[in-house]
């Protein structure tokens, strides 16, 4: 390769690096800046939907409905393994709703929501009391947690966010017992699918299942793009609106998400081999 191509592939990487972390940075202000806007709304999903074809028909309650699309998603990350009488965390639990629904309905024996967001999860600790479920504020990539302190770790939709994606999974991995699962739902661009690849192949879990799950994606969000919509509208400072409204984040989304080799969208479910349970 010629010494100039060299020099441009060297600094296009340099700004997308650059460009990751600032995006990184003003995602994470803006996640705390919407939990504060939303304080005293019933918004306790932010994660996108998932629908199959023929139609999942999950029964859910009048008052879980209206949220049908993004329980959804959770419902099919989370029951890829059995968490009746398990002990749950759930890293990058956003205002709860997810947490709730499996408190609920899949039978832990108790529950932890962890996020590094304060305001998120005072939102939680009002929004969602129930007996065995709690919240926490914490750093994924230093879990407050003894080892082996967990029979499933849940992560939905935010390891996309970490600086440090292989220092999460070795945290998974030390706080998880073994025997117990990773169940894990997240998107990457294509120039991040070699570094996630490699992350999740050198953790210290045996993957158990991995697939695609752009069309299942596309068609819930298709459901509920009017409701990000509007509520993108409503957490927008007001001198920001007009720019939102051009940038349509959640319509964008979902485009890379139907556009084929653009964003991929992938559910897994891990487990922690024995051999593993030493780690400090």
């Amino acid at each position: 390769m010629p010494l100039r191509n060299r020099v441009r592939e060297s600094r296009d990487q340099v700004f997308r690096k650059l460009n990751e972390k600032l995006t990184q940075h003003g995602q994470k202000f803006i996640y705390s800046y919407a939990s504060r806007r939303l304080d005293d709304d019933d918004v306790v999903f932010l994660n996108y939907g998932y629908e199959e074809d023929p139609p999942m028909g999950l029964p859910l309650s009048e008052t879980d409905e209206p949220n049908r699309y993004s329980i959804q998603l959770y419902h099919r990350t989370a029951g890829q393994a059995d968490l009746t009488g398990k002990r749950v965390l759930e890293v990058g639990c956003g205002h709860g709703g997810g947490a709730s629904y499996l408190m609920r309905t899949l039978g832990p024996m108790s529950y932890v929501g962890l996020d590094l967001n304060p305001a998120g999860i005072e939102f939680c600790r009002k929004k969602h009391r129930l007996p065995g479920l709690e919240f926490v504020v914490g750093d994924a990539q230093d879990l407050p947690f003894g080892a082996e302190s967990f029979d499933a770790v849940i992560n939905i939709e935010s390891s996309h966010l970490y600086p440090r994606f292989s220092r999460f999974l070795s945290e998974v991995a030390r706080v998880l017992r073994p025997g117990g699962h990773f169940l894990y739902a997240d998107a990457r661009q294509p120039h991040e699918f070699a570094e996630w690849e490699a992350a999740l192949a050198a953790a210290p879990l045996d993957m158990v299942s991995a697939r695609v799950i752009n069309a299942e994606v596309v068609r819930g969000m298709e459901q509920i793009l009017p409701v990000w919509e509007d509520v993108i509208e409503r957490v927008a400072p007001a001198f920001l609106r007009r720019r939102v409204r051009e940038f349509a984040p959640a319509r964008r989304a979902w485009e890379e998400l139907r556009t084929e080799g653009s964003t991929e969208y992938r559910m897994y479910c891990f487990t922690k081999p024995p051999e593993h349970a030493d780690i400090p």
